[in-house]
């Protein structure tokens, strides 16, 4: 309902109980005035009767003339009492009159209260089987806009229930994304799991047959990244479930940076490959030292494939709202076409090297953005590709 029609209701009801009121009013003040009447005749009459005893019969001639000659029920007390009058006697049709005035405006009252109770239940049942039937087409899945009818009672049921079923529509738009992503994801974990199964196998089978050319090395190559392959599906998982702890604390980027570098130094070397980290004052960030550590070296590692045989430069900065730290390299950069999707699970770029999973930088982005940071790649304007993180302050 509008706030005109409660208003009209309000008045309506404020209309029928003022009537009501009035005709009960009416009738109590008539029958007071009646009493006072009749206590008031009585006391002049009686006074002059004291007075002027003789004129009793006229006084009582008068009365008889009166009230037409109405002596019954006759009350103790008072010259009217003794002459066998009444109160009613002396009302007539003035006294009438009013009591029918007073129950006109009583019926008028009632049959307004009425009227107005049985709109507004009216108005208010019309309400409920509007939101019903909302209700029904959401359950149908036919919801439309839920339209608001102005502001009254409903109204807040009426913005709870539309919020609810937005609510639950956007939850069940999440369930349904969520459950492509991980069909998706799963048919990404069984393609990768099966890549280095299938060469396990075939380097058995060669090694059955007398022929181990290596057979053991490539075994045990396919086992370390099956092995990484299994460890880094663990670590998404607990990502995604938000179980994995992050024990913040303030950390030295420098003490990060080649941390990380000498847990590396074994591959850089194979590869030929040095890294630059220079030294660039105290600066302190509040993160997860181990898993920090773990999000920068899959950075370096993606720089030490794209720049064989170069260098892995580091460098960091920090400002009034965030600590910058960039890992770059030489080499030829990211492809256009994979810049937008480096961060995606198991995304092989087009430059990507033989034993890549596709799933280092998605580990490195979601555990710095756990952490209130940011992480982004880009092609530098001299050549090479740049990693960039900012770890916010605040």
């Amino acid at each position: 309902m509008s706030g005109r029609k409660n208003m009209l209701i309000t008045a309506g009801i404020v209309c029928a109980v003022s009537l009501i009121a009035a005709a009960m009013a009416v009738l109590l003040v008539s029958g007071r005035c009646r009493a006072l009447s009749f206590e008031l005749l009585d006391s002049v009459c009686s006074e002059v009767v004291e007075r002027e005893p003789e004129t009793l019969k006229t006084i009582s001639a008068a009365l008889k003339a009166q009230t037409r000659g109405n002596l019954d029920g006759a009350l103790a007390g008072g010259v009217l009492s003794q002459l066998g009058y009444r109160a009613s006697d002396f009302s007539g049709s003035p006294y009438r009159q009013n009591v029918l005035f007073a129950l006109a405006g009583f019926a008028a009252g009632f049959s307004l209260f009425l009227f107005t109770f049985c709109y507004r239940n009216r108005a208010e049942s019309r309400r409920i089987q509007a939101l019903a039937a909302y209700l029904e087409q959401v359950n149908s899945g036919k919801a439309v806009i839920l339209s608001t009818s102005g502001e009254d009672d409903f109204s807040k049921l009426e913005d709870e229930i539309y919020k609810t079923v937005t609510c639950l529509y956007q939850m069940k738009e999440q369930a349904v994304r969520t459950k492509n992503d991980f069909a998706e994801s799963l048919s990404d974990i069984a393609h990768q799991i099966k890549t280095p199964i299938t060469a396990i196998c075939l380097s058995v089978q060669r090694m059955r047959q007398g022929s181990p050319e290596n057979g053991l090395a490539q075994v045990e190559t396919q086992l370390s990244r099956l092995t990484y392959l299994v460890e880094s599906l663990l670590i998404l998982s607990r990502l995604d479930a938000g179980v994995l702890p992050f024990h913040k604390e303030e950390t030295d980027v420098f003490t990060l940076l080649v941390l990380a570098a000498d847990n590396l130094q074994e591959l850089f070397a194979g590869a030929g490959t040095s890294v630059e980290i220079p030294e660039q004052g105290q600066i302190r960030i509040d993160a997860d030292m181990e898993w920090t550590m773990e999000a920068i070296m899959n950075l370096m590692k993606n720089c030490m494939e794209h720049s064989t045989g170069g260098t892995v430069h580091c460098s960091y900065a920090q400002n009034p709202l965030y600590t910058e730290i960039l890992i770059w390299d030489n080499g030829e950069g990211f492809a256009k076409e994979d810049l937008p999707h480096l961060f995606e699970r198991f995304y092989r770029g087009k430059n990507a090297g033989e034993g890549g999973i596709g799933i280092g930088l998605a580990l490195a982005k979601e555990m710095i953005e756990r952490q209130n940071g940011t992480l982004r790649a880009k092609n530098r304007p001299g050549g090479g590709a740049v990693f960039e993180i900012r770890f916010y302050r605040h």
